[in-house]
């Protein structure tokens, strides 16, 4: 987006970060066929517009408008009919209430957002402190830096699980719901999650994209793709359309400066490919591959390309069911699930259906975390250990339901 482009150019300029002051978010709901069209295309007719929430299968979606093309976005959906709410009156006041206070780290608090840097010296950490913890370097970065996670060994011979955050930087709550989760499958005397732990090895990685998450915290808090530059203007890939599984299929954008560019071929961002390289090497060692995005609470499974049922299509919807009915319990809060085309849209190389298309995992998920788009991407700290106790519920569930099926 050009927008964005342009602002993080002026950010890095001045060496400050990027504000917000101003900008609304709005849920706008198209009726006709026509108004989808026009809807669909908000971004490229100004730079003003920025879409949090693509249109969706329900003909909805969430649009970021700068303060200077408000006026006009009144008018335009006046002149179309589109009915249309303020969801987030001043975007910056939330990015405001996300900053912790600065103490040090003496624990852990699960209950606020952390730095790259807190959260590898925590991993760091873990596996000093417990010896069923390993830390595993899955890739790198094109600014240099590891992709860090950890492995929880509880046995040979035992049927692994992996878990991926952050692969889109300003989705802050899914490397905290990792983190919140990892304590748990360590340390938690329940007795369903320690059945869940301690039959499974796991492979946690909070954060698939580094140099993105970092980007958010030092300069522009809504960044979503990598950091490599593409021409003079234009920085990083989707990198949930870099995968080389039904690469450019749909859904993805040739513009290097679109939120959605799916890259100058698949595997063209090392993060990308260093990262399908290390979970090439594991592939014999885990049966399940679960990604966590945010917002907008569903639980998808495969494929992103196509709305046909292919493979185990039948028991993932079941166990998915199973899965968004266990989370609902502990806090109302109500998902959906189905496959990726039929519950939001056409999105092709992701790193799940790439999991699934080359490796044919059977078990394999992408919960998009809160909200539904009152906060969006800004989720308050004090729903984080709201999100991550119901997600590991869910989880929970989801395996059992899983198991009752004839799966490890």
């Amino acid at each position: 987006m050009w927008k964005l482009i342009f602002i993080g150019l002026l950010g890095l300029a001045i060496a400050e970060k990027i504000k917000y002051d101003n900008y609304k978010v709005f849920r706008i709901a198209p009726q006709t066929k026509e108004q989808f069209e026009i809807v669909r295309n908000l971004e490229d007719v100004s730079d003003a517009f920025s879409f949090w929430k693509e249109p969706n299968a329900e003909g909805i979606a969430d649009i970021m408008v700068a303060p200077h093309k408000i006026p006009e976005f009144y008018d335009m959906m006046m002149k179309l009919d589109i009915p249309y709410d303020i969801y987030i009156n001043n975007v910056q006041d939330l990015i405001d209430s996300e900053a912790s206070p600065i103490q040090p780290l003496v624990t852990f608090n699960f209950a606020q957002y952390h730095t790259l840097e807190e959260i590898y010296a925590y991993l760091d950490y873990l596996a000093k402190a417990n010896p069923k913890v390993e830390v595993v370097v899955g890739g790198k970065t094109y600014e240099g830096r590891q992709i860090k996670g950890v492995k929880l060994n509880f046995g040979t011979n035992k049927p692994g699980i992996f878990l991926e955050g952050g692969i889109h930087a300003r989705e802050w709550i899914t490397p905290a719901t990792l983190l919140y989760i990892t304590n748990e499958l360590l340390h938690s005397n329940n007795t369903d999650v320690r059945a869940l732990a301690e039959s499974h090895n796991w492979y946690i990685f909070p954060i698939f994209n580094p140099d993105g998450y970092v980007y958010t915290h030092t300069t522009n808090r809504l960044w979503r793709k990598t950091r490599k530059p593409y021409g003079l203007l234009c920085y990083g890939t989707d990198p949930n359309r870099n995968w080389g599984y039904k690469w450019m299929s749909g859904g993805a954008s040739t513009n290097p400066c679109s939120e959605t560019y799916a890259g100058s071929s698949a595997f063209s961002d090392v993060e990308t490919k260093s990262l399908s390289e290390f979970i090439s090497s594991i592939s014999n060692k885990f049966s399940a591959y679960v990604a966590f995005h945010s917002y907008s609470q569903l639980l998808m499974f495969p494929y992103g390309h196509t709305k046909d049922h292919l493979e185990n299509y039948n028991d993932e919807l079941a166990i998915g069911k199973k899965a968004i009915q266990a989370l609902a319990k502990r806090y109302g809060t109500q998902y959906q699930t189905g496959n990726i085309a039929e519950t939001i849209y056409i999105a092709s190389g992701s790193s799940m259906d790439w999991v699934k298309g080359t490796f044919h995992k059977p078990i394999t998920y992408t919960y998009e975390l809160r909200d539904t788009g009152r906060y969006g991407f800004l989720l308050p700290a004090n729903q984080i250990i709201p999100t991550s106790q119901e997600t590991l519920d869910s989880l929970i569930a989801m395996f059992k339901e899983a198991k009752v099926r004839g799966y490890k």
